[in-house]
């Protein structure tokens, strides 16, 4: 945890910014794998966390906007649960820990909220027993899932100070290794789901858990590939997308793609080069009141450019990214926020987080899908990662659909089908005059990775 100044100031801030009421945070509880004793493993809710930092299931926040007190409603342990679970930290002790002035049995805590007769605001529920919970605990009461707390939450945690940096930091320290360990198993012959096995158990090991789940494939053009069933070829290129959370659940996230045997071809170096320059271009566009939509089409900028050199598009470079015909090749957004959550407070609407008055989402494909288009400011962190794929189906729809055909190449595709994908992320904070890659180096460029890679160094 962190100090108790640090939740005490998080508390404050909201009971400063909002408009009277009681505040409700619930935590999150274990919740049955198969069958009622066999537990999924626990994670506390994000939001819940970061305004007191207590890491234990069954517990409940209120904070009084009025009076600025918070309350802890939880139970401690009986004997039975202990013979069971083991001993736990007392409530009263929890309480202490994270600065809140007083605690309460669970029992008391509906009483607590109706004997108030105040409007009740909370942030929306992601999950189906946290929504009956909250549902059944307010009934008719005057509540609100309210916007007003949404944005100043998203406000506040947008934020990142230098103690939540340094979580991240620590959790891409365990990151780089695990991708470092992926690059040096990854040859000819074997199945990805061994790669998968050693980067989870080596996180285990480190004393982490994963962020989300791995997405390592050679089928790198399936963006968010959980299957881990393909034994690896020569000449294949393989996409590891995986991070490790910090001791206090702050998320990493990185993606390198490397090829299989070691050695890029000819091909590969010109697709995976224009996906390096991609996310160099937008480096230079991370930095306090700028755009990251302007990033965003600044790398597919890049990438029409890059590819209309290789013979797979042509025509006009800014008609075709405002066309959106770049969309066939970076269908996804640039990146996003991170922090507690992988893809940070998107939980509280990724709209509310990504955009604001002066930035409106688009409706067009692929730009649709950026998460992030708002003006940076410091203490953000975010994602940058760029990527080209190509996808099977997703051509065949627009070739048959004679889809930007001023702008793209059909014929010339068709050797590039089982290409894959190729994606770079790197996890970054925007400081007061620009940005700091965060973490240990990971290899990035081509030299880079086939050097690590390479078997008569190992």
């Amino acid at each position: 945890m962190f100090s108790a100044n640090t939740y005490q100031n998080r508390r404050r801030f909201l009971s400063e910014n909002l408009n009277g009421g009681l505040i409700l945070l619930p935590g999150n509880n274990p919740v049955p794998m198969n069958y009622p004793s066999n537990w999924l493993r626990f994670r506390q809710d994000s939001n819940f966390l970061y305004y007191c930092g207590l890491d234990h299931p069954h517990l409940n926040l209120v904070i009084d906007i009025d009076s600025g007190e918070s309350i802890l409603f939880g139970d401690n342990l009986t004997v039975d649960e202990i013979v069971w679970e083991g001993e736990r930290v007392h409530v009263f002790d929890m309480s202490q820990s994270a600065g809140i002035e007083n605690c309460l049995p669970s029992s008391e805590l509906q009483g607590f909220l109706q004997s108030k007769n105040k409007t009740i605001h909370f942030l929306p529920c992601y999950r189906d027993d946290q929504k009956l919970f909250v549902d059944g605990l307010l009934n008719d009461q005057v509540n609100e899932s309210s916007k007003e707390l949404i944005q100043t939450v998203i406000q506040q945690r947008s934020i990142k100070t230098e103690e939540e940096i340094t979580e991240i930091e620590q959790a891409l320290e365990v990151t780089a290794k695990l991708h470092k360990m992926a690059m040096r198993s990854t040859k000819p012959g074997v199945k990805e789901q061994y790669i998968v096995g050693q980067i989870e158990g080596d996180a285990l090991s480190h004393g982490r858990r994963l962020a989300y789940p791995v997405i390592f494939s050679v089928r790198g053009e399936i963006l968010h590939n959980n299957e881990y069933n393909n034994v690896m070829q020569s000449g294949q290129l393989t996409l590891n997308d995986s991070g490790a959370e910090s001791p206090m659940h702050y998320a990493s996230d990185i993606t390198r793609t490397f090829p299989v045997d070691g050695k890029f071809t000819d091909r590969q170096k010109e697709i995976y080069q224009i996906v390096f320059d991609m996310q160099e271009a937008s480096f230079t566009f991370c930095s306090p009141g700028k755009s990251y939509k302007d990033a965003h089409l600044e790398a597919a900028t890049i990438a029409v450019r890059g590819l209309k050199a290789l013979g797979l598009m042509k025509g006009d470079v800014r008609k075709a990214v405002e066309a959106g015909a770049h969309a066939l090749f970076f269908p996804h957004g640039l990146g996003h926020m991170l922090g507690l959550d992988v893809h940070d407070m998107e939980g509280l609407g990724e709209d509310l987080v990504g955009y604001n008055d002066d930035a409106d989402r688009s409706d067009q494909f692929g730009l649709a899908y950026l998460r992030l288009a708002k003006t940076l400011e410091p203490g953000f962190v975010l994602t940058v990662e760029p990527g080209i794929y190509f996808i099977p189906h997703l051509i065949g729809k627009w070739q048959s659909e004679k889809k930007h055909e001023e702008f793209i190449h059909y014929d010339a595709l068709d050797s590039y089908r089982d290409f894959g994908g190729i994606r770079i992320e790197d996890n970054i904070v925007i400081t007061e005059n620009g940005y700091r890659i965060l973490g240990p180096h990971i290899p990035r460029s081509i030299d880079e990775i086939e050097a690590i890679m390479d078997r008569n160094n190992a």
